[in-house]
């Protein structure tokens, strides 16, 4: 489940190549996930990670998570019995 939202956001990102001949990148609706990078490749993992740390840090804080593609994440407590 993780991994198919990761690649669904993955999808939405936005490429550039900026004028020092590095490539950015940002994902449209999920503020501070950006990247920079020499490469596209080396952008799109860097943006990869950036995504996963981001998705971590919402879940641990609660934070509300945007749907991507008909997909969600939701934290649910759990009663352990």
């Amino acid at each position: 489940m993780i991994i198919e939202y990761c690649q669904k956001a993955l999808e939405r990102a936005q490429y550039k190549r900026l004028e020092d001949g590095t490539w950015f990148a940002e994902i449209p609706g999920f503020q501070g996930v950006w990247a920079n990078g020499p490469s596209v490749e080396q952008c799109r993992n860097e943006l990869i990670t950036v995504l996963e740390e981001w998705l971590l840090l919402k879940i641990r804080d609660g934070d509300p998570i945007p749907d991507v593609g008909g997909l969600k994440v939701e934290i649910r407590n759990v009663a352990a019995g």
